[in-house]
């Protein structure tokens, strides 16, 4: 699956580390590019955020994202925020969930 994504382990240890310090957050699912295999090493994260999260709180995560050293930038939604409805049908066809439903994919656990 991080061959999928374009993601060394650490690195996603280090989106995670992020994302569960933010209790609203329930789940993350890694869209777009990257989650369809054809991303290019500087192409940007495309994160899709379950739980009580708005779109501001998105964004504020976003920014906690793009602040560790690491060479990518981050585009959050909140996922119950999203009235695109191809945007929700892409996320729901191609998304890989990389937190949430007992799924936190850490160098520990592989």
């Amino acid at each position: 699956m991080l061959r999928t994504l374009g993601l060394e382990q650490h690195e996603l240890d280090m989106i995670l580390g992020v994302l569960v310090r933010h209790p609203v957050v329930t789940g993350a699912i890694v869209f777009g590019s990257r989650a369809k295999g054809v991303a290019s090493r500087c192409s940007d994260i495309d994160l899709a955020l379950e739980g009580s999260v708005d779109p501001l709180q998105a964004e504020a995560i976003a920014g906690e994202l793009d602040d560790l050293p690491l060479p990518y930038r981050f585009d959050v939604k909140a996922l119950d925020a999203i009235q695109h409805q191809p945007l929700r049908e892409h996320i729901d066809r191609v998304g890989v969930r990389v937190l949430g439903d007992a799924v936190i994919l850490l160098a520990k656990d592989l």
